[in-house]
């Protein structure tokens, strides 16, 4: 009742706070608790009429039309100041139409931080529903990673590495903020926004819920999100936790890396599922980086890859419990993102690519701006982690085979493969070591031998 009745209730109080004009008279009579849990109206959040919106986005013509989803329509508008603004219009006919419009306004008036999309504003008129957000000029991560045209360069390596980052970052917030934690529910490329410099935005938080207490999972009797992105826990029981979005995060990670949609019918039957034809490659170091984007023509760094393999091995792991931390996933791949200095000075092989480096480097900081968006487990990083990061860099780890937890008559274990990941580990050094070890110079002679 305390997780699923009062956050419900309170956020109808909140809905009537907006909607009601004696605003401030009705937050007079809250009680203490009350006061806690729905905070007042930011002073950056505006009210705005339908009939301004209209004139903002013309009308919402067909030529201002940015994309569509299964809650709405978004539209790119013009304010009287100048600002540019993306308007989201909720789908009146949607059965989820109101509750997502409650749940989204919610979230963005609690949390506020540089990976999450501001919330300008917002509209309520008769049986309208809006939102007004800042635009986001690059559009979404979707657009620049899956079937772009022949005459438009692919992402960069660090760029896709400062993308996986921000997310995390923003995650990271949504996870640990200390008013409230909430559990995202919805991660996936077309969520993920961008801005001049490729910062990534997280978006569309009407699927967001109220994360409870640390290790407790809320069983949940409807799945909702996008097929493909559900963890095995969700997906077949219902159970939900922020470990969830971490296997999320994981999937788009392999995205990020291999240029594949999470589902792609169009493939051959074996290749249709990124996940399922991943998992084999991943746990071979000499087939890793057959998983690599073609696009890219080579233009990355192997240990890079290697890291990058390694953590989403570890978010995508069917046991939740052996999952780490977003916190975790983020000291991973605070040195991915940065491009050395000798590379990003150069000009790239692919062209165009090279001014997204030049775009890297001029916002490459705007990530970690802002009270709260470094990880402050980056900042406490054992001598352990350190060390173990260095070693990870320089190439000296392979990637071996995980047992998953849906697997049957397995074969027999050879010396190299490992057991099972253990339920719990103390640091992230712990997690990277049982994912990687060390390369065996007795490995080679054991196949020429056989062979």
């Amino acid at each position: 009742m305390r997780n699923e009745v009062l956050p419900l209730a309170y956020a109808k109080l909140r809905y009537r706070l907006l909607t009601q004009n004696g605003e401030q008279g009705l937050w007079r009579r809250l009680s203490k608790a009350e006061r806690a849990f729905v905070p007042e109206s930011p002073d950056n959040i505006s009210r705005f009429k339908f009939r301004d919106l209209v004139t903002y986005t013309d009308d919402f013509s067909l030529e201002n039309l940015l994309g569509q989803g299964g809650f709405g329509s978004v539209y790119k508008g013009t304010l009287d100041n100048g600002q540019i603004v993306a308007v989201k219009q909720l789908n009146r006919n949607g059965s989820q139409g109101t509750k997502e419009f409650l749940v989204e306004l919610f979230t963005l008036c609690v949390l506020s931080h540089p990976n999450l999309v501001q919330l300008v504003g917002y509209c309520i008129h008769r049986n309208q529903r809006l939102l007004v957000y800042e635009y986001m000029p690059s559009g979404s991560l979707e657009t620049h990673l899956f079937g772009i045209p022949p005459n438009q360069a692919p992402l960069s390596w660090y760029l896709r590495m400062k993308i996986a980052l921000g997310s995390a970052l923003g995650l990271e917030c949504l996870h640990t903020n200390k008013t409230r934690q909430f559990i995202y529910r919805d991660l996936k490329c077309s969520n993920i926004l961008l801005d001049e410099y490729y910062n990534p935005k997280l978006s569309d938080f009407g699927l967001a819920k109220l994360a409870p207490r640390e290790g407790d999972v809320v069983a949940t009797p409807t799945i909702v999100g996008t097929f493909g992105y559900f963890a095995p826990e969700y997906a077949s029981r219902g159970e939900l936790s922020v470990k969830s979005d971490v296997y999320s995060f994981g999937v788009v990670l392999l995205e990020l890396i291999t240029g594949r949609r999470v589902v792609d019918n169009t493939r051959p039957s074996e290749e249709q599922n990124l996940v399922g034809w991943a998992r084999p490659m991943l746990k071979d170091q000499k087939k890793i980086e057959h998983l690599v984007d073609p696009l890219l023509k080579g233009h990355y760094p192997r240990e890079g890859l290697k890291q990058a393999a390694a953590v989403a091995i570890l978010c995508l792991q069917d046991a939740p419990a052996s999952r780490p931390m977003i916190s975790d996933v983020v000291v991973a791949l605070m040195e991915l993102a940065i491009p050395p200095e000798e590379e990003s000075s150069t000009s790239s092989d692919l062209g165009e690519s090279s001014q997204q480096e030049k775009a890297l480097m001029r916002g490459k900081n705007k990530i970690l701006e802002g009270e709260g968006s470094t990880s402050s487990n980056l900042a406490e990083s054992s001598q352990e982690e350190k060390q173990l990061m260095k070693q990870l860099m320089r190439g000296k780890f392979k990637v071996v085979e995980w047992e998953s937890s849906t697997s049957s008559n397995s074969a027999k274990r050879s010396q190299q493969e490992k057991l099972p990941m253990p339920q719990k580990y103390k640091t992230l050094a712990e997690a990277l070591q049982w994912a990687l070890e060390p390369v065996k110079e007795e490995d080679e002679e054991d196949e020429s031998n056989k062979g």
